[in-house]
């Protein structure tokens, strides 16, 4: 147990480093901005893209994304609904604090978690998850946001589908992930000096993406709204990776599926989920407190659910 405990701290340590040097003023914000751009609008696209375009596609299966996203739909669901009908928040704060408990941080938690307690080559089922995290959370948050918004207004809602796929489609990450999958659904051979290129700036993803992560956790402060921070808390890290083992047990998920649908379904809410809340100008002291206290609980939690799938 405390061996796996050692084995998944390094990313959180990585992420504890640039929470360290932003707060110590040893790094600039500027420079947590820039690293973030480099990170989120080009290394991460390359190794989503990479990723993509050799990823065997019978990983895609119905019963790794209905575990998955079984969970990841309760945890919504909870956190929606405590927020309105418990905490007795507006319909649009209440959309943005479901999307806390919607959108994990699968990809710059999940994924090197994996890696760190099962190896590299066990992130293949993650990836699957990634290919379509980002179109269903967004899908759900913002065709949901948009309708609350039209209602108040007395907006037409034809207008609807476009605002969502802008919103959708405007995301390098999304692009990387379909770039990836028509390369690979196409079956074109890539330059091999294209790839290495490409893999250079996916090596760097991750560890930059942690570190700028720790940098941006650094300027959210966790004060006020605690029940319903707690609330959100619980539903991301008790309810989603508590729905997806009830899932994939049933569905017999296999053993490495089902163990990456875990580690994915055991991360705290995301920065997008701060990103979500920031666009619509809602609930952001939540959703920023829920990212910040999320992913340092989610050390001790995650583990505790890795403890159970050894």
């Amino acid at each position: 147990m405390l061996g796996l405990f050692t084995a998944i701290l390094p990313v959180f340590v990585v992420v504890g480093f640039g929470y360290l040097a932003v707060r110590k003023k040893l790094f600039p914000d500027s420079a947590v901005d820039g690293l973030m751009l480099f990170a989120q609008g080009f290394a991460l696209p390359a190794l989503l893209f990479r990723a993509m375009s050799t990823l065997d596609l019978s990983t895609l299966s119905v019963d790794l994304f209905l575990s998955y996203y079984g969970g990841a739909t309760a945890s919504f669901f909870m956190a929606l609904l405590g927020a309105r009908y418990f905490f007795r928040r507006p319909w649009e704060d209440s959309i943005a604090i479901g999307f806390c408990g919607l959108f994990a941080n699968g990809l710059l938690l999940g994924v090197p978690v994996t890696q760190q307690a099962f190896g590299r080559d066990a992130t293949v089922a993650n990836f699957a998850i990634i290919s379509v995290n980002s179109i269903y959370c967004y899908g759900i948050g913002i065709t949901l946001m948009e309708i609350t918004l039209a209602r108040k207004t007395g907006a037409s809602l034809s207008e609807l589908p476009g605002k969502v796929l802008r919103g959708m489609f405007r995301n390098n990450l999304i692009l990387g992930i379909i770039a990836g999958l028509a390369v690979n659904l196409s079956g074109v051979t890539l330059p091999g000096f294209f790839t290495e290129a490409l893999d250079l700036m996916a090596r760097a993803a991750l560890p930059a993406a942690l570190f700028g992560l720790g940098g941006v956790l650094c300027h959210y402060r966790p004060e006020g709204d605690f029940r319903t921070i707690a609330w959100v808390v619980t539903a991301s890290l008790v309810l989603h990776p508590a729905v997806t083992w009830l899932i994939g047990t049933n569905l017999h998920l296999e053993e490495g599926a089902f163990r990456s649908s875990m580690v994915m379904a055991a991360m705290a809410p995301g920065v997008n989920a701060y990103i979500f809340a920031n666009i619509y100008g809602v609930a952001r002291r939540v959703a920023a407190s829920s990212v910040l206290i999320g992913t340092a609980l989610s050390l001790v939690t995650s583990w505790a659910w890795l403890t159970l799938l050894h």
